[in-house]
């Protein structure tokens, strides 16, 4: 195969055929030391790529050959003015972004439902958080989109702040409608930061919504890994701007990834370029058609409800991506985690996530027909299975979250610094929260540093734990116990 339109992977096939003796780091040599010892479960080829910056290899913090070249082409494709590869994950693009875009004490604008990587950034940064709360989808239980009414808003009542962050999709693969927004930012002299890190794929498709850079977005996180066929941890940061420090955002890439950064993660961020530059139109024909045949199976069944076109307008859904699957099983009675170890135990399928009420499927272009009729008829069987109840116990819990903001006694990071305790949970009703409450996946927090514990939250976050939903974030995930402020 000619490697040379995927230049990352060709300077590393280069190095590894030159047979040379392997001086330098990493400490595996090349996969040597399992050849050693009869090791054969890590693939040799791909170890013998492994390497660092020796001459011939570039340097992801000062680039000037590979990966310069494979950047400037990621740029070309996802219509940036610059793109960065990231190898610690989307978070550290997110960090980035919003460090570049603020200065400590700054206010920034940022939905309740974002990752924790965003109220993560805003404790690094020292910043202000100026909440605003998504619409509520009642019909699947979630966060839905963001109204650019709420934005405008939030910047009438904070026209200080440096900048509005937007999560495009959600988790559950809803969109806001981010041209207006990037409008009402752009005009207040504030920045539009969107977290895409679950919408990558979406300019390789006209069925699928249009990317937070076509909208008008200044700096785009996405997680590559996640909808595109790079390898996990590996993700992209996207530029658009002439609005935003350059050297500076260059300066926070350095400060938040890896000195020593993988190349095979690099490498599988410029070939996940290259398929999607010269098949991804192709691909995403296949995922989206066998996409909407399983929207519809799942739709033929009377107890299940799968998100699709058809639920746009509602709810503060202004686009739906169609490769994303969500499924609410509240008809059913089945609790979501539920069914993700059931599919799991019984019919040897994953989903992506589950919450109290639904399942998250990802389809992508990695996926096989054969895979998403599996899932129909796994659905299919569960649906005729599963005794009917009339309610769900869980369902004011399941809402409270996203209905009121807690009160804010401190800011985040001004809670980071305080002395703490551990109480048991029930007796932290009326407590400064010390850690942050973050049902894991779709890894929104709950509560934050700094706010204050109400019974309600409380109840909801107990209710995830026992229903199966990782809580993180915490030292004690079983939450018998609460960090406070003393």
């Amino acid at each position: 195969m000619n490697y040379s339109n995927i230049p990352i992977l060709k300077s590393l096939k280069d190095y590894s055929e030159d047979d040379i003796a392997y001086l330098h780091m990493p400490g595996h040599k090349g996969g040597n030391v399992f050849k050693k010892i009869g090791y054969k479960a890590f693939d040799s080829e791909l170890l013998s790529m492994d390497v660092t910056e020796v001459p011939g290899i570039d340097n992801l913090h000062s680039p000037e050959a590979a990966i310069k070249e494979a950047q400037e082409l990621a740029a070309e494709v996802f219509g940036a003015d610059q793109s960065f590869f990231l190898v610690n994950g989307t978070t550290s693009g997110i960090y980035a972004m919003i460090l570049t875009a603020t200065n400590p004490g700054d206010k920034i604008i940022i939905p309740r439902n974002c990752h924790k990587a965003v109220t993560g950034a805003v404790i690094l940064g020292r910043l202000q958080p100026i909440y605003i709360n998504p619409e509520v989808d009642y019909k699947f239980n979630i966060a839905s989109g963001i109204s650019p009414a709420v934005v405008q808003k939030a910047i009438e009542e904070h026209p200080d702040a440096k900048a509005v962050v937007i999560t495009n999709p959600t988790f559950y693969g809803v969109c806001s409608d981010l041209e207006k927004i990037a409008k009402i930012a752009h005009g207040n002299n504030m920045l539009l930061l969107v977290d895409e890190a679950h919408g990558a794929h979406f300019g390789f498709h006209t069925e699928l919504p249009r990317t937070a850079l076509q909208c008008g977005a200044d700096m785009v996180a996405q997680s590559t890994h996640k909808t595109l066929p790079s390898m996990t941890q590996s993700s992209m940061l996207h530029l658009k701007s002439d609005r935003v420090d350059i050297d500076k955002l260059k300066l926070f890439l350095q400060l938040t990834q890896s000195t020593s950064p993988s190349h095979l993660l690099l490498a599988s961020l410029d070939a996940a370029r290259y398929i999607m530059q010269q098949k991804g139109e192709e691909l995403l024909n296949d995922v989206i058609y066998w996409c909407n045949w399983l929207k519809q199976e799942i739709n033929s069944q009377e107890l299940l409800y799968c998100m699709s076109k058809r639920d746009i307008g509602r709810d503060g859904i202004f686009d739906v991506d169609c490769t994303r699957i969500t499924i609410n099983l509240s008809k059913i009675g089945l609790i979501g985690t539920e069914a993700d170890g059931l599919l799991r135990r019984r019919f040897k399928l994953q989903v992506e996530m589950s919450d109290l009420y639904n399942i998250v499927a990802i389809c992508t272009v990695g996926d096989s027909v054969s895979t998403l009729k599996r899932l129909a008829e796994a659905l299919r069987t569960i649906a005729l299975e599963e005794q009917v109840q009339s309610s769900s116990p869980i369902a004011k819990q399941a809402m409270v979250t996203f209905d009121k903001i807690p009160t804010m006694q401190l800011l985040p990071w001004e809670a980071v610094y305080q002395p703490k305790e551990e109480l048991a949970a029930q007796n932290c009703i009326g407590r400064i929260c010390g850690e942050m409450i973050v049902p894991y996946p779709p890894g929104i927090p709950i509560i934050m540093p700094g706010e204050i514990i109400n019974k309600e939250l409380i109840d909801y976050a107990l209710a995830c734990q026992s229903n199966g939903i990782k809580i993180n974030g915490v030292k004690d995930a079983s939450l018998k116990y609460i960090t406070v402020l003393k």
